[in-house]
This record gives structure tokens, C-alpha cells and sequence, in this order.
């Protein structure tokens, strides 16, 4: 798989055997404004894959911080040429970083899109695929049960 931004300024492989845990479809507010879409695509993957960033790619992207959910902060990563997001990262309160980052999807070739799951579903503008694996809001805040038909958490 290799990531690349939209004018290529940004262009290199992942790591060999680089595979995402998991792929995710946010529909939530933040997602939609940083896609301009109905939703964004994220691929998770074990933060030392990209980190610490080589001064090469640290030279060619530019970095905004904004406020997160329970006094976290997420970095958020995109291409100085181009503009485009390329992945982000949360800290913690505590200033500690995840050790998982999200690179967006649509910056990752190569990517297998089947079986990704959508998240933040209760703020969704699109219609969810009925078989899909789904959460309200996220798996972590819904302990890890998904939604399922017409099954609703509290």
C-alpha cells in the first residue's frame, strides 16, 4: 500500500506487511467538515508504522491541533502543498500520544475497503448498508457491542 496526497508531494509506501487493524467510516460532524462528505474514512494502524516521522515527510506536512472529546487534543496532519489530510493523531489529556494513528482512506492505494465499519452512525446523513457493523457513536464508548437492525443503545 503506499500513501499519497493529491498533488503526489506526499508519496511513499508503507512498511511491508503494514495492514490497518481496522477501517472505519465516521459519520460524525468533525468527519463530514474534514472530508467536505458525507463521511470520512479512516484507517487505523499501530502509531510506530509513520512514527516518529522522518524529517523528510515532517518537512513536507503541516500539523493543526484541535480539541477533542474529554480534554483531548488531536493532531491532525495534512499536506503543505495540497491541503490534504493525511492522518491524524489523539493525545490524551495527559499530553500522551495514542499508539494508533488514522491515515485517511482515501490517501491510502491499495487499501481493501470491504468490511470497514461506520461509526457516529446517530449523526449519519446517508443511509448505513443494512448488514454493515455500526456503533451510535463509537466502539470504545458503546463497549464494544455493535448495533444491529433495529437494535438501539442507550
Amino acid at each position: 500500500m503506499n500513501i499519497r496526497c493529491q498533488c503526489s508531494d506526499i508519496s511513499f509506501p508503507l512498511p511491508p506487511n503494514s495492514a490497518p487493524m481496522s477501517v472505519y467510516h465516521c459519520h460524525c460532524t468533525e468527519c463530514r467538515k474534514q472530508s467536505s462528505s458525507a463521511f470520512g474514512t479512516s484507517a487505523i494502524f499501530p502509531a510506530q508504522v509513520l512514527f516518529p516521522l522522518t524529517d523528510e515527510l515532517r518537512s513536507k506536512l503541516g500539523c493543526w491541533t484541535r480539541p477533542a472529546k474529554e480534554g483531548r487534543t488531536m493532531d491532525c496532519y495534512f499536506c503543505k502543498s495540497c491541503g490534504v489530510r493525511i492522518m491524524h493523531r489523539i493525545r490524551e489529556a495527559d499530553g500522551e500520544e495514542r499508539d494508533t494513528l488514522s491515515v485517511k482512506g482515501g490517501v491510502i492505494q491499495g487499501l481493501r475497503w470491504e468490511g470497514a465499519k461506520h461509526i457516529y452512525t446517530r449523526s449519519a446523513v446517508v443511509e448505513i448498508p443494512p448488514n454493515a457493523e455500526r456503533w451510535e457513536a463509537t466502539p470504545e464508548a458503546m463497549e464494544g457491542r455493535p448495533e444491529s437492525g433495529d437494535q438501539k443503545h442507550d
